[in-house]
């Protein structure tokens, strides 16, 4: 799809990484980008176009299917995690709003603007996906979940909005430099590298980006032996376990 002259739709684009996708899309000539968030007023760009839109609120999602009905792309970039494991206290109530938010709030924003993208001859959805879709990271199990039912979702819609044209594109990366993994010690990706290799993915028509070393690694990994990935991932908790408990 080209990406000049398109009209665009970014959740979470007030901060990190769905910032990065407006400018980049503003830099490769998109005619148009509304940039969604919780509260518009924290958009200091004024290329864009702020809309008010928590994707958890099915009122928000309606108004701002009104308001951005001319879209051919959507990005459904925001997204929420929590390092906890899965017996801490608050575990269960955090895994619930990680679900809403990771996977019901792109299915209820797909559902109300699918038909605004068959109007403008299928467009592009674009869904913001994770490494952690692919296995279960032992400290942030809950989010891992939720990403790997986003990119179920995903591979449903791939087949589903084939039929009206729709590209769907799932757009995969480890941790990524933003505010959300803060915490986060590991080797990180900058935003503006993701949104890169998404424009260019969307471009080339691909229906998955690999954004990352971590991504692209991984998913070969992961190609020639999942058991030796999960027993990795087991050797690491373990090994983590076994350095909290040395420091308490």
């Amino acid at each position: 799809m080209k990406i000049e002259g398109s009209r665009v739709l970014i959740s979470g684009a007030n901060r990190g990484l769905g910032k990065a996708f407006a400018e980049a899309f503003l830099a490769a000539g998109a005619q148009k980008v509304y940039a969604g968030a919780r509260d518009p007023g924290t958009i200091d760009d004024a290329s864009v176009i702020p809309v008010r839109l928590d994707v958890t609120s099915e009122q928000d999602i309606r108004a701002a299917a009104l308001q951005c009905a001319d879209i051919d792309i959507l990005v459904n970039n925001a997204g929420a995690m929590r390092m906890q494991g899965l017996f801490e206290p608050s575990t269960f109530e955090l895994a619930r709003a990680e679900m809403e938010v990771n996977y019901f709030a792109p299915y209820a924003m797909v559902r109300a603007f699918a038909p605004l993208l068959a109007k403008q001859g299928g467009g592009c959805l674009v869904n913001m996906l994770s490494v952690a879709s692919w296995y279960t990271y032992a400290f942030n199990p809950a989010y891992c979940a939720s990403k790997a039912a986003a990119r179920a979702l995903t591979d449903g819609l791939r087949t589903e909005l084939a039929q009206q044209g729709t590209h769907v594109v799932g757009v995969f990366a480890g941790f990524i430099d933003t505010e959300m993994a803060g915490a986060v010690k590991d080797p990180k990706v900058s935003p503006q590298q993701v949104a890169q290799r998404t424009l260019a993915g969307i471009a080339a028509g691909d229906d998955e980006v690999l954004a990352d070393d971590a991504s692209r690694s991984l998913r070969a990994a992961l190609d020639t032996d999942r058991a030796a990935v999960r027993a990795a991932m087991v050797q690491l908790y373990a090994e983590s376990l076994r350095a909290q408990r040395a420091g308490g």
